[in-house]
């Protein structure tokens, strides 16, 4: 803990959603941290194993979609940002990480591959960073299709699950990297089933749902009129999925799918997303730090609706 230097962050070695983390200021704090931070990780995970690294004070968090074969061929699918958290759950997401020069992107990309070529690694995979200053601080590898894979899809156009599944049954790769190309801008909001405000879980009937549509527009949910959301569930009910030939776009189109958007009968986080974040001038001009949205955006508009 010495060598990291304070503060640091202890984090569970499985699972993720922001639980079994703990942010350490002083030495004197980290033995009672470290416990409550195992006892979280063993309720949710059923497994105690923690780990320490560097705490940053205002990072994003940019990570990279790989493929490899297994039979050490690999391949990036460029970079996503999910600075956009609360709880240190993502909010929303977006591709390919904005406002990061080209000679500081390029190498991390090539480092990923290399990783992957080099222990043979086989299926769809992510390797998520904090990303300060213009370096990279390395955080896990995901080994497996994450909930933003969706925006990856939309600026490639490539299917991340397809190919995932091609390897599995031993086609390989169908792409050479040289074929993989940026195609614009994506933006992902988790559409969640809360009190826009007081983000209580909100369960009940849906009564009625109808889905935004039109070209660069995608919703992925599970919902129907009708559909029950009990009491124990997680909050994720849907992903609304926008692409657009420049970022200012993809925002623009993200807001008119968000007013195109009716899921009636329990509360959403609908007008978070629209009113809150892609309204926010802060957020269209520039990426923002993963603290942004709890500590800026949230606060204010909790203050606004106190008034």
């Amino acid at each position: 803990a010495r060598n990291i230097g304070f503060p640091l962050l202890i984090k569970a070695a499985v699972g993720g959603g922001g639980r079994g983390m703990r942010v350490v200021e002083r030495f004197e704090e980290i033995i009672g941290q470290v416990q409550a931070a195992k006892q979280e990780a063993e309720l949710w995970f059923g497994d105690d194993t923690v780990y320490m690294e560097r705490y940053l004070q205002n990072p994003r968090h940019v990570e990279i979609q790989v493929l490899g074969d297994g039979n050490g061929n690999a391949i990036h699918l460029y970079d996503r940002d999910c600075s956009l958290q609360r709880r240190h759950q993502k909010v929303l997401e977006e591709a390919p990480a904005p406002d990061i020069p080209d000679d500081v992107r390029q190498p991390i990309l090539d480092a990923c591959v290399n990783a992957c070529k080099l222990v043979k690694y086989r299926g769809a995979g992510t390797f998520e960073f904090l990303f300060e200053n213009n370096e990279y601080f390395f955080i896990e590898m995901n080994t497996r299709v994450q909930v933003e894979h969706t925006i990856t899809e939309m600026i490639t156009g490539i299917d991340v699950v397809v190919e995932q599944l091609k390897i599995a049954a031993g086609y390989g790769l169908s792409y050479r990297q040289s074929e993989i190309e940026i195609q614009g801008h994506a933006i992902e909001c988790r559409i969640n089933a809360e009190d826009p405000v007081t983000f209580m879980p909100s369960p009940g009937t849906v009564t009625q749902l109808y889905s935004p549509s039109g070209a660069g527009v995608r919703f992925d949910s599970h919902l129907y009129p009708g559909y029950e959301i009990p009491s124990y569930y997680d909050s994720l009910i849907g992903k609304l999925i926008c692409h657009g030939q420049t970022r200012q776009q993809a925002i623009s189109k993200t807001l008119h799918a968000l007013d195109e958007l009716v899921i009636e009968g329990i509360k959403t986080n609908i007008p978070m997303h629209r009113d809150v974040i892609l309204s926010d001038d802060n957020f269209v001009h520039e990426a923002q730090n993963i603290h942004y949205l709890e500590r800026e955006l949230l606060t204010a508009n909790k203050e606004k609706s106190s008034l």
